[in-house]
């Protein structure tokens, strides 16, 4: 009766594995970790059980661990960023990845790294306290658009909205932060205070209304935002709304939630944590409660378990973005595996 099925357990790295990132056909796998490698995993062959092979290494450009990886909108470009101070892309071209830029300009650590929606700004977030904005032109050439300060601690994580130019950042400072843009000036339009220490990773929900959470308080929340009426008539801005704690998700990990994404092919949302399991969630329908309260609480349930799907901390899991119900995760055993989903009754 698994609701999590392993479908594949990808050796390669030989250091812990810190980040996946699927590319957004969904049949492209990108790792990395404490080897200072990429690893970028695919099927062998076109057949629908065809095995995951590691299709090619990307190595010998950080000289520290790399933290995270992401790919553009469109799939061409794969970010990196490291504990090197250093981001790089590359150019996915014909199979083959070119390094095209090194990004400089944080004091140390680089935890992580996004793509807008349009592919035309990457962020990338520090242990220096910083989040930079940066533009790329048509010779692809970057130059720092912005440098946001508001976090007093180390930033953990930094994510675009799926549709619009809208950035969150969260870390150390315990706090999410919603960054908006006035006429290429950005500034800090929303802080979200609810957890109770780091806060690690943030993921918006398909159509960007909501964003879920995960920290070292061992706790996943869910945040709504609701947007400012006039007149009975909604305002459309970003800054006069409010992002609201709806739901809080305690007592589905025993450590430390290092990772948290939600699925925009179903709904579903995936944890990861120190306790080395994988839990997914799903949002419960109450319609009684939503005309009492105007939907400021939802109700979320576990609805699958994986206690011990790595031999350490899980890292990082993310959903694959085309094939239904599948799942990545990385984890401090120096594996990558996949896992289907397998809803109730099914």
């Amino acid at each position: 009766s698994l609701m999590l099925q392993e479908v594949a357990s990808l050796p390669g790295h030989t250091d812990r594995v810190w980040s996946v990132s699927w590319s957004p056909s969904g049949n492209l796998l990108a790792t990395c970790g404490g080897d200072k490698t990429v690893r970028l995993w695919g099927k062998e062959g076109g057949s629908e059980d065809a095995k995951w092979v590691c299709k090619g290494v990307l190595e010998e450009s950080h000289q520290r661990t790399v933290r995270r990886v992401a790919w553009s909108p469109d799939g061409t470009y794969l970010a990196c960023s490291s504990f090197d101070a250093t981001c790089t892309v590359w150019e996915h071209k014909d199979g083959d990845f070119q390094c095209i830029a090194t990004l400089e300009g944080h004091e140390n650590e680089v935890k992580a790294v996004s793509w807008s929606a349009s592919g035309a700004l990457l962020a990338t977030c520090s242990r220096d306290k910083s989040v930079w904005i940066w533009g790329m032109d048509d010779d692809r050439d970057f130059e720092c658009v912005s440098v946001l300060h508001g976090h007093t601690q180390d930033v953990k994580a930094v994510l675009w909205h799926p549709e619009r130019e809208v950035l969150a950042s969260a870390g150390y400072d315990d706090t999410i932060k919603v960054w908006l843009d006035d006429d290429d000036d950005w500034y800090c339009a929303h802080t979200l205070t609810g957890h109770q220490s780091t806060v690690w990773d943030i993921s918006f929900d398909a159509e960007g209304r909501r964003l879920v959470s995960c920290s070292d308080d061992n706790t996943v929340i869910v945040w709504k935002y609701f947007v400012q009426t006039k007149d009975g008539v909604p305002m459309q801005n970003d800054i006069s709304g409010k992002w609201l704690n709806v739901c809080t998700l305690s007592g589905a990990h025993s450590r430390c939630i290092y990772s948290v994404d939600w699925s925009h092919l179903t709904g579903l949302i995936a944890s990861g944590a120190a306790d080395d399991a994988i839990n997914v969630y799903k949002k419960v329908q109450t319609p009684e409660a939503a005309s009492v309260d105007e939907g400021r609480t939802e109700a979320y349930e576990r609805v699958a378990t994986m206690q011990k799907a790595h031999t350490g901390d899980v890292n990082c899991i993310e959903w694959n973005p085309k094939i239904t119900n599948m799942l990545a995760s990385a984890g401090d055993d120096g594996f990558v595996k996949l896992w289907r989903y397998v809803p109730r009754g099914e």
